[in-house]
């Protein structure tokens, strides 16, 4: 994807390649010089941002670039394809930052923005989650020692990562919202645009895997 053309048509900004492998958003000029403190608030910084001034933007984007990219990672378990949504995310967010009214935290906000852009992706990749039986509830069963997989020790963490990589991307979808980013199954069933009880049996069947998975890695 052609970032700084996408974003020329819009814009007059464009995103450069950093260090880190994800891109840095550099402005040839601003349009709005209103002047701002570095440790202003997201709110402060997304109001003179949305008025057209390019640093405020720039200032959001090095708050936040990284956390979007690692989201972006978990969901779709490909570097290449998460440099290229967190630029699309970014270019989403310049074009609707002036819809943000501040009801939630501004994290929380792009969190979501972010959900939805990986999602689109995968629609337009044509990635059809799995049906599933929807007939009765099936119990909550959690892999042991994945109930807060933020907590867990390293060596674990990199053991779940590569069992989660390895999931059908319906089962990997709905563990990663679910599971990791703490999501309700109400909530996962909106974004997924799938049933509730969908979202349970896939969560219950990825459990089931993983811990399939997981054996078979400590058994190596």
């Amino acid at each position: 994807m052609d970032v700084a053309s996408a974003l020329e048509q819009d814009v007059a900004f464009q995103f450069e390649e950093g260090a880190a492998a994800v891109p840095v958003l550099q402005s040839p000029e601003a349009v709005n010089t209103e002047t701002f403190e570095a440790n202003s608030p997201d709110l402060v910084l997304t109001q003179i941002a949305a008025r057209g001034n390019i640093s405020a933007f720039e200032l959001l984007y090095e708050r936040y670039h990284r956390r979007t990219y690692s989201l972006c990672l978990r969901m779709t378990n490909s570097q290449t394809e998460a440099e290229d949504l967190t630029q699309e995310v970014f270019i989403q967010l310049f074009r609707k930052i002036g819809s943000f009214r501040g009801d939630s935290a501004f994290s929380t906000w792009l969190h979501r923005l972010t959900v939805n852009q990986v999602l689109m992706h995968f629609r337009r990749r044509s990635v059809k989650n799995e049906k599933t039986s929807e007939s009765g509830e099936m119990p909550e069963q959690t892999v042991s020692g994945t109930e807060n997989p933020r907590k867990m020790p390293v060596l674990d963490r990199i053991a779940l990562k590569n069992a989660v990589a390895q999931l059908p991307p319906g089962y990997r979808n709905v563990f990663v919202l679910h599971d990791v980013e703490g999501y309700e199954h109400e909530e996962v069933a909106n974004l997924l645009k799938i049933s509730v009880g969908t979202s349970k049996s896939q969560l219950h069947k990825a459990r089931l895997k993983l811990r399939g998975l997981l054996i078979k890695q400590n058994e190596a």
